[in-house]
């Protein structure tokens, strides 16, 4: 709901998954402020222990001056899920747009991390975005991190930092810099890899659209486990893009 006035109230929790399996619940999306900032996004919830995907993260409310940030995304249980996604933030009417959430982790033996949502974008500046989940002990990849959100008057927000993943899969990609009147938002890192996968490439940095300059490019993540395992190093992009 709208306020007629301050700030939009943040939304709710996701409620958590059974204690032996269920998901978690997604969280609430904030209220919009109408004088003042958006409510942010409430977190998604935890998934039960043995199985179940952590609940998605809530997106941040619009705000006359700043948006809202985006709930974090719920974590998965014990042995086998996925965690949630990080909200989106919100849009920032006057001032900066909000962060979006960070992605939820996988489950500690196989499950793969969440993305971490997207900066919102801001009369000012745009928000940053969230850094995806980790994965997984033994099994699975590295969320994805979020992108930048667009600053029309300022600087793009900075993507969010992918995340790792366990000794089996691939790091997550770093998220792109938002692109910034004056100067782009810098590209997130890529995730590491650990024994059999590939690191996650490193997002591109955003493009400056007047008196700045543009983002720079995020690094490649690493292949950090033993020699002799399969994996590749991923390499830093360098293209500036408009996000």
């Amino acid at each position: 709901m709208a306020g007629t006035s301050g700030s939009g109230g943040q939304g709710g929790s996701g409620g958590n998954g059974g204690w032996l399996s269920g998901n978690g619940g997604d969280g609430g999306t904030g209220g919009a402020g109408a004088v003042n900032n958006g409510g942010n996004g409430g977190a998604g919830g935890n998934a039960g222990l043995l199985s179940g995907n952590g609940g998605d993260g809530g997106t941040g409310g619009y705000g006359n001056n700043n948006g809202g940030s985006g709930g974090a995304g719920g974590n998965a249980g014990w042995l086998a899920g996925d965690g949630g996604n990080g909200g989106t933030g919100g849009v920032g009417g006057t001032t900066n747009g909000g962060s979006g959430g960070d992605g939820g982790s996988g489950a500690w033996f196989s499950g793969n991390g969440g993305a971490g949502g997207a900066g919102g974008q801001g009369i000012a500046n745009g928000g940053d975005g969230g850094a995806g989940g980790n994965a997984g002990h033994f099994f699975g990849s590295g969320g994805a991190g979020g992108g930048g959100g667009i600053g029309l008057s300022g600087n793009g927000g900075a993507g969010g930092n992918g995340g790792n993943a366990g000794l089996i899969g691939d790091g997550g990609n770093g998220g792109n810099g938002g692109g910034g009147y004056i100067s782009g938002g810098n590209g997130g890192n890529g995730g590491n890899a650990s024994m059999i996968g590939n690191g996650g490439n490193g997002g591109n940095g955003g493009t400056g659209h007047w008196t700045g300059t543009g983002g720079a490019g995020g690094s490649g993540g690493k292949l950090v486990g033993q020699p002799g395992f399969a994996g590749a190093r991923a390499r830093a992009t360098t293209n500036s893009v408009d996000q």
